[in-house]
Order: C-alpha cells, then structure tokens, then sequence
C-alpha cells in the first residue's frame, strides 16, 4: 500500500523519527572519512555522508558540515590549516568508521579511539587513513554557508589521490568494488555495493550498449 507523507505529518513526527525519515530519502550515499589537524598537531576523524563531485577540471570535491549546535573540530581545523583528506569506508573499518560519529574531547584522536591508523603523504599536514582502500589530500577553496539550516558546504580541490592501481580501469573508471567501499543509507545502515553493468555514453540517435569494466574502446563526448 502507498502512503502519502504531507510536509504537515512530517512536522509532527517525533523528531528522532522525522530526522531517521528523511536521512533515508536520498537513497545510497557515499561514506568517507574526513581526516584533519589542528595547527597543535592534534587530529581529527570524522565519518560523513555527504562527499560529492564538483568538477573535473579542476577536480573540485565537497562536502556538508552539520550546524554549529555542537562543536566542529573537523570544520574548525580546515579553516585554521586550509588542507584535510577525503578516505573512503571499505567493509574492513565500517565499525571503526561509525565510531568516529562520537562526540569525543577536543584532544581525543579518533585515530586512536578507533583504532585507525594516520598517516602522512610527502608533508602534507592533514593525516589520511591507512586502512582505507582511497585516499585524496584536498585543499580548500571555499566555505559557504547555508543559511536556511545553518550548515556549511565545503568545497576543495583535490591535490593528491592514493589507492589501488588494480582499480583503476584504462579509461580512469575506478572500480569500487575492487575496493570493497560501502555506501550507506539514512544514519547507520551500511551497504555493499553490486555493479550491474557500465553504459555506453548517451546520445539522442543511437541505443545504449553495455560496455566492458575497462571502459568503451572510445569515449565519445
């Protein structure tokens, strides 16, 4: 049976129901870990669900920041050093990953209340995670303010990416699932991924086509 949900039933739902409702209707969404330090050298991990693409060139990443009810080390130490990591969740640190949600002390690492382990790419000051199957060093760019609920839309461009050479296929598709990266739906339920198929680039005269993993022989835009 279909239910149909007015903006009216949504104001008066519980609000623990209302905020695991309507963080389920964007569907699967990305998980990533978001790896900072603080100019004392003290960092910071936290999972979001909110990474997107921006642009290729130049290869523009960004991200939401929840408001400024409860403190934002992550937010806070982007704006202090202008540099952070984007790490993907693999099925091996999901657990570990979630954790990092908690709210722990200014000087508590989530790197060692987790268990994840930092490290460093060529003297780049924010820390990545070692566990993870992607990691990209960003720089900022921008932060904008969404004024309407208070959260803030980082924006960066990416300045280093480390992963798996075997994932990356010879037209640049990189293949998730060789990665074992999750995504995850509302707050808390995680996912892995099955590929159905890649598709050949859409045209208005001509039939889609499945393609192989490797990508198409051409890619024409």
């Amino acid at each position: 049976m279909t239910k149909h949900i007015a903006q009216a039933d949504l104001a008066n739902m519980d609000n623990r129901h209302r905020v695991n409702f309507i963080n389920s209707l964007s569907g699967y969404k990305s998980a990533n870990l978001i790896g900072t330090s603080s100019r004392k050298n003290e960092d910071n991990l936290a999972i979001v669900s909110s990474v997107v693409h921006l642009g290729a060139n130049p290869p523009l990443i960004g991200f939401i920041m929840r408001p400024d009810s409860v403190e934002r080390h992550t937010l806070e130490n982007i704006e202090e050093t202008g540099v952070y990591t984007i790490n993907h969740v693999s099925q091996s640190i999901v657990k570990a990953a979630h954790q990092t949600a908690a709210r722990y002390d200014r000087k508590v690492s989530e790197f060692e209340a987790t268990g994840l382990t930092p490290d460093r790419c060529n003297g780049f000051h924010a820390p990545f995670v070692k566990e993870s199957p992607l990691s990209m060093g960003v720089k900022l760019v921008e932060i904008t303010n969404i004024t309407h609920n208070g959260t803030d839309f980082v924006i960066g461009e990416i300045q280093w990416i480390q992963t798996d050479e075997e994932a990356i296929q010879e037209d640049g598709f990189i293949d998730l699932n060789t990665l074992e990266t999750v995504a995850v739906s509302g707050l808390d339920s995680y996912h892995s991924a099955s590929r159905l198929f890649r598709l050949s680039y859409a045209k208005p005269d001509k039939a889609l086509e499945e393609i192989p993993l490797k990508g198409a022989d051409t890619y024409d835009e």
